[in-house]
């Protein structure tokens, strides 16, 4: 059941990387004021840091009126990506590597890798197994994530008002599909002045912990080098 929400999770959504600093705080707030009603794109929150010419690419990208409002951001990333995987002049590959661009930005790969592996566990790693755990992890949903996309036919998406929830902000959508809605909910908090998401639900089913109850299994019974050897194994057709 878990599987195949994520499977449309994938499809519905856009998007998905991973984990944390010491807080999930950011201090913005919706802004729909006049002066930010303007086409414009998504600026230093869509960049690729790691990509010194991202011209390339960049054609490609969501453009919004008010780069403040989460609900548009995301709205703005679907049809970005749905415009690539519709396009019939691309090949798969180039396809992947531009959705790739699009999506990542959007996603605080750090908080949701943290909060994947859980409190207690992220504790007891040096730096270093850190920063391999969120490479891993992030690699595992980008692969699973690209590989959904190229299957992507008519499916629908419906973005809801952004709902204030303290200092978080959760995106409710529709996704239809065969005529079946499901519910999905995308979380959000501010960093760097850019609204990533942390953490995605699907018919109230959090992604995030599925994978922590998959990984606390893992690491009640072995070793975190044990983890990195499951994350290391081909993708299989479930999260």
């Amino acid at each position: 059941m878990v599987k195949s929400k994520w499977f449309l999770v994938v499809f519905a959504g856009i998007f998905v990387l991973l984990i944390l600093g010491h807080s999930v705080y950011g201090d913005e707030k919706v802004n729909n004021s006049a002066n930010e009603q303007r086409g414009d794109k998504l600026g230093s929150c869509a960049k690729d840091a790691n990509d010194p010419n991202e011209l390339w690419w960049s054609r490609w990208d969501a453009v919004v009126k008010d780069s403040n409002n989460p609900t548009e951001i995301l709205e703005a990333k679907w049809n970005a990506v749905l415009t690539v995987v519709q396009n019939n002049e691309m090949d798969q590959n180039l396809k992947k590597k531009i959705i790739d661009k699009i999506s990542s930005p959007i996603f605080d790969s750090e908080l949701m890798a943290k909060l994947a592996l859980g409190r207690t566990h992220w504790s007891k790693l040096t730096d270093s197994e850190r920063k391999r755990f969120t490479e891993l992890f992030t690699g595992r949903l980008k692969n699973f994530y690209l590989e959904k996309t190229t299957l992507y036919k008519d499916e629908k998406a419906l973005f809801k008002p952004a709902i204030p929830e303290k200092k978080y902000i959760y995106v409710p959508m529709v996704f239809i599909s065969a005529g079946k809605e499901v519910s999905i909910l995308y979380k959000l908090h501010n960093r760097d002045k850019c609204w990533r998401i942390f953490d995605v639900e699907v018919e109230g089913i959090s992604i995030l912990r599925t994978y922590q109850s998959q990984f606390d299994d893992i690491l009640s019974k072995g070793t975190i080098r044990e983890l990195f050897a499951e994350l290391e194994k081909p993708p299989t057709h479930r999260p």
